[in-house]
């Protein structure tokens, strides 16, 4: 083997040594979050293990492993390195705590740990039908999918769609305003997160949630009573498609929903249906780059990843599918789009490192 083989080869050992550290990393965040040692530290300062372990009622051994690696991998700190093991206190940084805690924070990233986690579950089934064909329904990656995907989201909607986003769509954010009161559809709603953050944003509008899972939905009505949104918020287990629904909305919105859908054409008629004359459809999906290229950054990266692993056999569970995947490239959407009935596909100039947001025109 060649000098540059080596090399090659070693590099190749680094990637993959960093990669089952990240994994371990990610294990150790989930188990931290999911039994509240973070949140206990941050909230009661910094603790030995047995304080920590009786605070959150876990066991001490474990819990002094898992600070001892938190440690090691640079997620804590600990004052005394070399004081007895029940004796060190272990500290986490508020630096830290933004990005694992604040769920309101645009730099939060606790909820990677979940989703992550969460597309790992089903393995097993996800090599059958690599063999068998078909999909991994959407239920085998349990709530921490939903949970984890959720959270992540609704940082963006929060911070970014009532500041930024819709009111750089001057034609949007003035009849969002107007009267008469604007009614909005918002198609695959999730945990509800987008249409609670519309309400909020724009007092005046109604907005309609719709989505086929039926835990989504009753997750998003009690999301919304928590904020205060019940009375401009109805979200329902109801297809989109619904002819009662025609011609109602003067927006209509999807929220990185179409690749997932096994149907995106007809999903898209549905939503070209529901706008009324005159109305606004809007799509966003991942930003990715408009052609396959073997260097296309981190962030497609993670999101081929999260393709292979969910969003793809998800999407395959039903038949006939499109088999889109989270990969969705901008002429992809504008093929479906025109196949669905729109005049025209037009790309916003709406800054954002994850999302492209996409005019649907009439």
């Amino acid at each position: 083997m060649g000098t540059e083989s080596s090399a090659q080869r070693d590099e190749f050992i680094g990637r993959l040594t960093a990669s089952c550290l990240g994994t371990f990393d990610i294990a150790a965040i989930y188990i931290g979050e999911s039994l509240g040692l973070y949140r206990c530290l941050s909230e009661q300062g910094p603790s030995t293990s047995i304080e920590l372990a009786g605070r959150t009622g876990t066991q001490e051994r474990y819990v002094r492993e898992w600070l001892e690696q938190q440690t090691v991998t640079g997620v804590l700190r600990v004052d005394d390195p070399a004081a007895d093991s029940a004796n060190r206190r272990y500290a986490l940084p508020g630096e830290h705590a933004e990005v694992l805690l604040d769920a309101d924070s645009l730099n939060f990233m606790g909820a990677y740990a979940q989703q992550m986690i969460s597309v790992l579950q089903p393995l097993p089934s996800l090599i059958k039908v690599f063999y068998q064909g078909g999909g991994v329904p959407y239920e085998a990656y349990g709530t921490d999918c939903r949970d984890g995907i959720a959270a992540g989201n609704r940082v963006f909607f929060l911070n970014l769609l009532g500041s930024k986003w819709f009111p750089s769509i001057p034609e949007l954010d003035k009849r969002l305003r107007a009267d008469p009161p604007a009614r909005v559809a918002d198609v695959g709603c999730g945990l509800g997160w987008s249409a609670i953050s519309i309400a909020k944003a724009y007092p005046k509008v109604h907005v309609d949630g719709f989505d086929l899972d039926e835990s989504s939905v009753k997750e998003a009505q009690r999301n919304a009573g928590k904020a205060g949104m019940n009375d401009r918020t109805t979200f329902t287990v109801r297809d989109a498609a619904d002819p009662k629904l025609h011609e109602k909305y003067d927006l209509v919105v999807a929220f990185e929903t179409i690749h997932d859908m096994a149907r995106p054409v007809e999903a898209l008629a549905a939503m070209r249906q529901l706008a009324t004359q005159g109305g606004i459809v809007l799509v966003v999906d991942e930003r990715v780059q408009a052609e396959f290229t073997v260097d296309p950054g981190d962030i497609e990266r993670l999101y081929y990843g999260f393709s292979l692993l969910h969003c793809l056999p998800a999407g395959m569970v039903e038949q006939p599918s499109a088999g889109t995947g989270t990969v969705m490239r901008p002429a992809t959407l504008r093929a479906y789009a025109m196949a669905a009935g729109f005049r025209e596909v037009e790309e916003l100039p709406i800054a954002n490192d994850f999302w492209r947001f996409y005019r649907l025109l009439l």
